[in-house]
Parts: C-alpha cells; sequence; structure tokens
C-alpha cells in the first residue's frame, strides 16, 4: 500500500510541477499536496519534517513569484488589466491552438491591451516584453523552489522505501 500512496504522491507532485510551467493548475499547491499525502501515509516524524521542509520552499516560491512580479510590472507602470486581458486570451488560445495556445493567447493578448493603451510601436512591445520577462522570471523562481521541494521529498521516499 506503501508504494500506490508514493506513485501517487509522486503524481500529484509531477502535475503540479507541470502546473507551474503551464499555470492553468495551482502547481506549488498540488506539489504540497503531493508530499503531504506521503507524509500522512508515512506517519513518521521524518515524513513531517519532510512535508514541512518542502511547504517552506513552496510558499517562499510562490510569495516570491507573486510579490516579485506584481512590484515589477508597478514599477514598470503595467497595469493588472493588460495582464488579465492576456490570461483571458491565453484561456481562449488553449481552445484555438492546442499545446501553445496558452501561451500564444497570453503574449498576444497582453500585447493587444498594451497596444490599446500606449498606442501600437515601441512603447507597447517595450511594455510587454517587460511583463513577459517578469512572468517568466517568476514562473522561474517557484520552479526552482518547487523542484527544491521535490528534490527533499524524492531523497526522502526513496530512503523510507529501502
Amino acid at each position: 500500500m506503501g508504494s500506490v500512496i508514493t506513485l501517487l504522491a509522486g503524481a500529484l507532485v509531477v502535475v503540479g510541477l507541470v502546473g507551474i510551467v503551464l499555470p492553468v493548475l495551482p502547481g506549488s499547491l498540488l506539489v504540497g499536496l503531493g508530499v503531504l499525502v506521503w507524509a500522512i501515509a508515512q506517519g513518521t516524524l521524518g515524513g513531517w519534517l519532510v512535508f514541512s521542509a518542502a511547504a517552506v520552499l513552496l510558499a517562499c516560491g510562490w510569495a516570491t513569484s507573486y510579490v516579485w512580479t506584481g512590484r515589477r510590472l508597478l514599477r514598470a507602470g503595467v497595469p493588472t488589466r493588460s495582464l488579465v486581458v492576456g490570461a483571458l486570451a491565453g484561456v481562449v488560445g488553449v481552445f484555438v491552438i492546442p499545446v501553445v495556445g496558452l501561451v500564444v493567447g497570453f503574449c498576444v493578448g497582453l500585447y493587444l491591451a498594451e497596444a490599446v493603451r500606449l498606442g501600437f510601436g515601441a512603447r507597447s512591445w517595450e511594455s510587454t516584453r517587460l511583463a513577459l520577462t517578469t512572468v517568466l522570471l517568476s514562473i522561474g523562481v517557484e520552479l526552482g523552489l518547487a523542484m527544491v521541494a521535490t528534490t527533499v521529498w524524492v531523497l526522502a521516499a526513496w530512503n523510507a522505501a529501502t
């Protein structure tokens, strides 16, 4: 039964990591849930320590991602409205262009929202480029810390299995 729970936890962790890169799913939450399921099944102090370490890493990644992105975009003058338009266009893009539609839709929607605000040209492109760079870097930070949390869990699960 323990290996089935570990495989289920692993599936949640993998889906969570994918969810960080393709922000359709709550990635960090799913990674944390996977480690929590494993910790509950372990029922040991070690399992709870692994979950605690993973939870702290995931919370730091998630919070850093959102706070850093928000502050940087606010400082650059990119309004939340443009990001919302980009996100909505990304959702539409998923249905129009399978696989890459989310990214393409977000980029196009963000550029169009900035073009309406700033006019077509260099200013709207620069604003869009800054927003995309910031979003990608924040995804990288969140993914990096989620990978560290995953590594902690994998090492603990490996140790518990042997």
